[in-house]
């Protein structure tokens, strides 16, 4: 019984930092003062966060060609360890990204997950449906699609359960 018990408070640690070792790194660095609301708690005080640095995430809602500028809808999703989106949980507002130049819809399918890297750039009243919202500006130094691969990579690929095989040989 006491092996059993010196075993497993051996091992649990090293199980535990063998999958905390699986998540990747964030890909983008966090800069001191790196503004930590949500896009629907900066879009009904924008003032308050001006000129903010944001790391935020979510959907692709649509994107909008303009002659010098392109703009993504997002709706917003709190973001993991390695910045992903997380979907398990409720969303946490919108936001627009601005991208200069011409941004490819079909880089930006609408569903795709994604994280933008910018600094806030004021907001804009427009309409979700038939609904007034204020969206939250980012001005994206930085944008990442995220793959299927990569949103399952460093996930945990662990299962337990008891059972019987057959193997033939």
């Amino acid at each position: 019984m006491r092996l059993a018990a010196v075993s497993a408070r051996i091992l649990l640690p090293i199980v535990l930092l063998g999958l905390a070792a699986c998540a990747p790194a964030p890909i983008y660095k966090t800069a001191p003062g790196t503004v930590a609301a949500t896009p629907m708690q900066v879009g009904q005080s924008p003032e308050q966060y001006a000129r903010g640095q944001v790391i935020w995430g979510g959907r692709v809602v649509g994107v909008r060609n303009l002659p010098d500028h392109s703009e993504i809808e997002i709706l917003a999703y709190p973001l993991d360890a390695s910045q992903r989106p997380k979907f398990g949980g409720g969303a946490s507002g919108r936001f627009i990204a601005v991208l200069a130049g011409y941004a490819e819809p079909m880089n930006y399918p609408n569903g795709a997950p994604i994280t933008v890297d910018g600094q806030l750039a004021g907001s804009r009243a427009g309409k979700v449906g038939e609904a007034d919202y204020v969206f939250p500006l980012v001005q994206a130094t930085q944008s990442h699609v995220w793959t299927d691969q990569e949103m399952r990579s460093g996930r945990p690929n662990v299962s337990f359960g008891v059972g019987l095989g057959v193997g033939i040989r």
